[in-house]
């Protein structure tokens, strides 16, 4: 089994964009109406979590449901990455279409910025996410994270949950060198990936880096666009 176990957690949105990249994963779980993201990406889903209003009984079928009550506390994504989370999840991948909340599709604006300060929350497992044509990836202090992508590509990096000290980046047009970004400040909006390695490390606090067109950017897959799920 991969060390740490990797959770992909689908979420609703529409169906999600073919190309994003579903890495080797030891668990699925989908959050609602996220069984119709992980069908159509061919995903074996392992539990199905929320209070079960945008899914019918015929496409639940015989999967594990976890079942919440319409009145909760937390939005039925939040529920997914807890429970996989108790699962033992180290790495948690978060895959929605482009009508996702946080993609900025026609989700409500409220629900984008739960998401988003859902996605950045300290807990034990490190989390990234696919949502539409966007990739987001959390950095949590002290910590660095390798930017993937190709020369041109938009960047941003926003501070979450209070400042974010001592980043550098490696890589970008506009370099960062042990700088601090606080929150409300847009310096860190609408970077420029360069050519080569690039990289972004942070000492204290809490990162967003968004590719927003990442999986325009991405190469073509060797393999089968979705491949099946771990069985290590």
């Amino acid at each position: 089994m991969n060390d740490p176990k990797t959770a992909i957690v689908c979420t609703g949105g529409g169906r999600a964009d073919h190309r994003v990249v579903v890495p080797d994963h030891d668990l699925v779980i989908a959050a609602d109406s996220g069984l119709h993201v992980a069908r159509a990406l061919n995903l074996q889903v392992d539990l199905l979590v929320g209070d079960l209003d945008s899914v019918s009984p015929e496409a639940i079928g015989d999967t594990p449901v976890e079942h919440h009550p319409v009145d909760k506390d937390a939005t039925d994504l939040e529920l997914a990455i807890d429970a996989a989370v108790r699962r033992g999840a180290g790495h948690i991948v978060v895959i929605g279409g482009s009508g996702a909340p946080a993609s900025g599709g026609d989700g409500r604006l409220d629900h984008l910025l739960g998401e988003l300060l859902l996605l950045a929350a300290p807990r034990k497992a490190t989390i990234e996410a696919w949502l539409g044509p966007a990739w987001f990836g959390v950095l949590h202090g002290p910590g660095s994270l390798t930017i993937d992508g190709e020369a041109g590509e938009t960047v941003t990096l926003v501070p979450m949950h209070g400042p974010a000290h001592a980043i550098t980046t490696t890589g970008l047009r506009f370099p960062l060198r042990g700088e601090s970004l606080t929150p409300g400040t847009t310096r860190g909006l609408s970077n420029e990936r360069l050519d080569g390695p690039a990289s972004v490390t942070v000492v204290t606090g809490t990162l967003l880096v968004i590719r927003p067109f990442a999986v325009i950017h991405q190469p073509p897959s060797p393999g089968p666009p979705n491949p099946p799920r771990s069985t290590q």
